[in-house]
C-alpha cells in the first residue's frame, strides 16, 4: 500500500513504517554496486575494440593499464602520488582546524558571530578557483600557494557544518554543565563538541572530498612534482592513456577520503542505525 503495509495478528493490527525497508545481504549488495562500474567499463572497452572511440580522443582499457604499469614500476606514479597526497593532507589539516576553530567560535558565541560569520559567510560565496591569480600574486608558485588554496576550500564546509552542529546542542544541557562548574573550554570539550559530532563529520566528510577538487586546482599552478605535472607533461605530449591514468588517480582519492570519512563516522558513532534500504 502506498501508506504503508498492514501486519495483522489476532486482534491486532500493526502499521509498519514506510521509511524501513528490508536489508540485503552484503554479498548481493556488493555485486549491485560493481555492476555500474563493470558495465562503464565495458562499454569502454567494446567501444575501444570495435573503433568507435579514437585512441586520439580516448586511449583503450589495455591502453591506460599498460601506462599505469609503467609510470608504476618507473618509479614516477609513486613518487608523483606521495607528492599530490602530501599536499591534500597538509591543505586539508590546516583547513579543517580553521574551520573548527571558527565554527565553534561562531556557534558558541553570541559576539562571535556577530563579528566573523558574515565575513565568513562573503568569503564562502565566493568560488576558491577565483583565488587562484590572487594567491600566485601573494605567495608565488611554490608550494605554499598550493597548500593555502587546498586549506581555503575545505575549511568552510567544516566552518558551516561545525557551527550549526554546535547550535544545535541542547542549550538546557549547556545550561546544567554551567550550574555544575564546567568553564567555557571544558564546556566546549567535554559538552559541544560531542554533541555537535554528527555535524562535524559531515562537514569533515565534505572537506575531505573537496580536498581532491582543490588538489586538482591547485596543481594546475605551475608545478614540477606531482599528479597535476604527470597530467601537464601527458597533455603536452598529447598522452590520453598517462592523461587517463591521472584522473582516475584523482577520482579514486575521492573515492577513499570519501570511504574514510564513512568509516569513521561508524567508528565514533556506533550508535546511530543504518537506514535498512529495499
Amino acid at each position: 500500500m502506498a501508506a504503508g503495509t498492514l501486519t495483522a495478528y489476532p486482534g491486532l493490527v500493526t502499521p509498519q513504517p514506510q521509511g524501513l525497508r528490508r536489508p540485503r545481504r552484503p554479498g548481493v549488495s556488493a555485486i549491485l554496486r560493481t555492476l555500474g562500474p563493470v558495465a562503464l567499463i565495458g562499454g569502454w572497452w567494446i567501444a575501444s575494440a570495435t573503433g568507435v572511440l579514437n585512441p586520439a580522443v580516448l586511449a583503450s582499457p589495455a591502453a591506460v593499464a599498460k601506462a599505469g604499469w609503467q609510470l608504476w614500476t618507473s618509479g614516477q606514479l609513486s613518487a608523483a602520488l606521495e607528492v599530490s597526497l602530501g599536499r591534500a593532507l597538509l591543505g586539508l589539516f590546516f583547513g579543517v582546524s580553521a574551520g573548527l576553530i571558527l565554527g565553534v567560535i561562531t556557534g558558541f558565541s553570541r559576539l562571535g558571530e556577530e563579528l566573523l560569520d558574515s565575513p565568513l559567510q562573503l568569503l564562502r560565496a565566493l568560488p576558491f578557483l577565483s583565488l587562484v591569480p590572487l594567491f600566485m600574486v601573494w605567495f608565488g608558485i611554490g608550494e605554499s600557494a598550493r597548500v593555502i588554496l587546498i586549506a581555503v576550500a575545505t575549511a568552510f564546509p567544516m566552518y558551516v557544518s561545525t557551527a550549526g552542529g554546535v547550535r544545535a546542542v541542547d542549550p538546557k544541557l549547556v545550561e546544567a554543565m554551567r550550574a555544575f562548574g564546567l568553564r567555557r573550554l571544558a564546556l566546549v570539550r567535554e559538552v559541544v563538541l560531542p554533541g555537535a559530532l554528527p555535524a562535524l563529520l559531515s562537514g569533515l566528510r565534505l572537506s575531505m572530498t573537496l580536498s581532491v577538487i582543490a588538489l586538482i586546482a591547485a596543481e594546475e599552478i605551475n608545478t614540477t612534482s606531482g599528479i597535476g605535472y604527470l597530467m601537464n607533461q601527458a597533455q603536452s605530449y598529447s598522452r590520453t592513456d598517462i592523461l587517463t591514468v591521472c584522473i582516475l588517480i584523482y577520482g579514486a582519492l575521492g573515492l577513499v577520503a570519501d570511504l574514510i570519512a564513512r568509516l569513521l563516522e561508524r567508528l565514533l558513532m556506533p550508535w546511530r542505525p543504518g537506514k535498512a534500504r529495499r
